[in-house]
Formats: C-alpha cells, structure tokens, sequence
C-alpha cells in the first residue's frame, strides 16, 4: 500500500489529518524514469511531517499519510495537472511541479524524458486515486457522522524561499494557513492555527506564500458542509534544513503544537 490509515483511537471528532508529501519511497517502476539526485527526494519532502501529526488518533482524528515520494506522484495537485513535457498527451501549459514533478525545486531534470503515458496512467490507477477515493470516503463518513468534517493539510516549507520559489531569499514565517484566500473553510477553522501558533510565539502569515493546495481547493466546500484548510510548518521549527535530521530539543515542541491544533479544531461546533 502506497498510503497508510490510521483510525481514531480516542472517541472520535470530525478532524482528517492528510499528510501527502512526507514520503520518500520509489517504487521500481518509477525509479526507472528519476533523474532527481537522491538529496532532492529529502529536501523536496515534507519530512518528518507524519510524525508531527503522531497524535492525530489519539485526540479522535484519522491520520492519512502517503508513503511515496511526490517525485513519483504529487498526491496536492489535481489529476490533469500534466504537461506535454511530462508526460505523453500532456496539456499544452507548462507545469514543471505538477501531478509528477519534472524539475526539482532547484531546477535540476527529475524525470529523464516525458513519461509513457501507460506510466502516467499505471500511478494514477496504484496511487493517486485510491489515495483521494480514500481521503474523499473519509471526508463523507465524518460529514455523516457529524453533520461536518475538517480537513487538516499537513505540510511543511522550507523557511527561506529557495531559488524556484515564488519568494527567493525571503524568511518565511513560522506557520502558513493556507485557505484560497479565507474560501476554503468557516473563519473559526482558519484562525485556529494561528492562535494555537499565537501561544507559542510563533509569527503567523495567511495565504502567503501559500494559498493551499489541490485537496484544499477541491474538498474545502464550507458551504456543503466540508472545510479544510493547509497548514505549513516551517522547517526551522523542527529540524536541520542541511543535514535533514530531526532537532531534538524542538520536535516534541511542534508534535504538541499539532496535537493542540487537531484538538481545537475536534472542539469546533460547525454543525
């Protein structure tokens, strides 16, 4: 299985935790077409971001966390997000960072030449539906459940804006909400990130340089009952941005900053 599920082992709250790009699995398939050098497969992940969201299930939420690399399959952008250059019968608008990743963040070729698109296809039918047939069922039964249901983006972002960024060299601040411009979901889940961040200290910034993503876009429907919103982590919170390795005296301290978050928002009535 490409993607791992974990129930709520708590009574139960209406809160699904997605977490897509913490993985760094190749499956062999795949890796017969990477040309990314092994270090981008780390800095382009979200690591250690499954870990942080540990506790999900222990406040009543279900943890989603994806296994692969987003080098195989970038399970936050939508299933046409494709280009000419990446795959066979791609679309005609360039989309280096999309549904597979053709250029690492540092510009360097992740993919040798356009995929077959019987490759294209054999991702889409092994990793990225069922993922997003799973995230959407879960979604529906808490919505049953509950009258509502939270979606929790777990990512993180490099701190500083890299070279193929939107915002080279600039310092990002500690924790990004990322809600389509305050769209995606009612005004008490957007702001309880930031105010679980606000008691910790941390600097908090709306949308910028992140909106969210596919699966914020495409499930954030407040109005049907389905709110979710993208909550980005900067990685100097946690961990050594060069070496890679987790900070030891700082990463119990965001594992309970998500804890809390999942909890506040498993408080919300929306109903």
């Amino acid at each position: 299985m490409f993607f791992s599920v974990q129930e709520p082992q708590a009574a139960e709250i209406p809160v699904v935790v997605e977490v897509p790009h913490a993985g760094l699995a190749v499956d062999p398939q795949s890796l017969a077409t990477l040309e990314a050098p092994a270090r981008a497969l780390g800095f382009d992940a979200d690591l250690y971001v499954d870990e942080l969201y540990a506790a999900a299930p222990l406040e009543g939420a279900t943890l989603l966390a994806s296994r692969v690399s987003r080098y195989v399959c970038d399970l936050n952008r939508g299933e046409g997000d494709v280009d000419a250059l990446t795959a066979e019968g791609g679309n005609a608008r360039s989309t280096p960072h999309g549904l597979v990743w053709r250029t690492t963040t540092e510009a360097l070729p992740a993919i040798a030449r356009p995929l077959p698109r019987a490759e294209l296809e054999r991702r889409l039918e092994q990793i990225y539906r069922p993922y997003h047939n799973t995230l959407r069922e879960l979604l529906e039964d808490k919505r049953r459940r509950f009258g509502f249901a939270i979606l929790l983006c777990g990512h993180s972002m490099p701190s500083q804006g890299r070279s193929g960024h939107s915002d080279p060299g600039r310092v990002r601040a500690d924790v990004v909400p990322g809600s389509r411009g305050r769209t995606s979901a009612a005004p008490e889940v957007i702001l309880t990130p930031e105010r679980v961040a606000g008691e910790r200290g941390w600097s908090v910034s709306h949308d910028d340089p992140y909106r969210g993503g596919y699966s914020t876009t495409h499930y954030g429907r407040p109005g049907d009952g389905v709110h979710a919103v993208q909550v980005e982590l900067a990685r100097r919170l946690y961990m050594d941005e060069q070496t890679l390795a987790r900070n030891a005296s700082d990463f119990s301290k965001v594992q309970s900053f998500c804890r809390t978050l999942v909890a506040r928002l498993g408080q919300l009535a929306l109903a």
